[in-house]
């Protein structure tokens, strides 16, 4: 018979190292991705939060987890936008563009005005955007704080996926972030 102790410290393990590799995950993509029950996942990201390995910060409705000490609030808060995807496409095309008209947004994404409004007040109130009035536009850019160079990295180093998704265009802002610099 298996020993159920070893189990819950093998799970427990599961988890954390899921967490130190997807940094800003849910416990839904927990549970989804290690195939383990709600209340498993929920039991040992508290144990490990009680014993501080990780940490988690609420987003609306998800409790997004960290490893504890790994990031800075300003990393955390562009986990936040790095793991949904419209969010994530809004600020991409925001950094590949360089201070886009709303109506820009909305006609690249395909998605209504109020929908891209919704968004973008979120990245707003978390202040990783700013909308700047350009005569009778408004305009998006990134907030003052927040480096391009520092989204790519964090993209590159933990959401590999999504970072090979997006090489093609990173590659091209890179180089034109490169040539603003000199």
């Amino acid at each position: 018979m298996e020993d159920k102790s070893s189990n819950s410290n093998l799970n427990k393990e599961r988890i954390l190292n899921f967490i130190q590799k997807n940094p800003g995950c849910y416990l839904r993509q927990i549970r989804n991705e290690l195939a383990l029950s709600m209340g498993s996942v929920q039991y040992h990201a508290y144990q490990l939060q009680k014993s501080g390995k990780i940490t988690s910060t609420r987003q609306g409705l998800y409790k997004l987890h960290f490893q504890s000490g790994a990031f800075q609030d300003h990393e955390k808060k562009i986990f936040q936008v790095l793991n949904q995807e419209t969010p994530r496409e809004i600020i991409m095309f925001i950094i590949e563009q360089k201070n886009p008209t709303q109506t820009d947004v909305v006609n690249w994404l395909g998605l209504s005005a109020p929908s891209i409004n919704w968004h973008v007040k979120r990245l707003i109130e978390l202040n990783i955007l700013d909308e700047v009035k350009d005569g009778k536009f408004r305009r998006y850019k990134l907030h003052d704080n927040i480096d391009p160079k520092s989204i790519m990295e964090l993209l590159k180093t933990h959401h590999p996926s999504l970072w090979n998704k997006w090489s093609i265009r990173l590659v091209e802002m890179f180089l034109s972030l490169s040539d603003e610099d000199k």
